[in-house]
């Protein structure tokens, strides 16, 4: 056997609808229509998709205690969605790790690309990164 590709990750959430809201806010994630019916179950998973329109969250309601690991999920963005990225922070009120306003000076170079990390609402590790390093340097 050999895997195509990550399908889906599940993940907590406090409430289904406001988690697809703000992933619909800050990363352009919508529901998964042709799955929708799993969400009917309150025990099941509001699925999310990503550009592609193929599924890339199960937001699972339930009360949501503190990560106890590094569990980072990580979105790859191009370099000029990046860009708006950066320009959108002060809009978009994300917390660094730290529990303070995410910034620009939070962007981390690793030298082939260029991440932001911050958490979602309910605690879960969300990395935004870029891969046009070379773009994203220039500006």
């Amino acid at each position: 056997m050999k895997a195509q590709r990550i399908d889906h990750v599940h993940i907590e959430v406090r409430d289904r609808d406001a988690a697809a809201a703000w992933y619909a806010r800050v990363l352009g994630l919508e529901r998964h229509h042709a799955l929708a019916g799993w969400a009917d179950d309150p025990m099941g998973p509001l699925i999310l998709s990503a550009g592609d329109g193929e599924p890339a969250l199960s937001l699972f309601q339930r009360p949501c205690a503190a990560p106890s690991r590094d569990a980072t999920i990580a979105f790859r963005v191009s370099g000029e969605d990046f860009l708006r990225f950066i320009a959108a922070l002060p809009e978009l009120g994300l917390s660094h790790d730290t529990g303070r306003p995410l910034a620009t000076t939070d962007i981390q170079d690793h030298g082939l690309s260029w991440s932001f990390y911050f958490n979602d609402p309910d605690g879960n590790r969300i990395e935004v990164t870029c891969y046009d390093y070379g773009m994203v340097a220039r500006r």
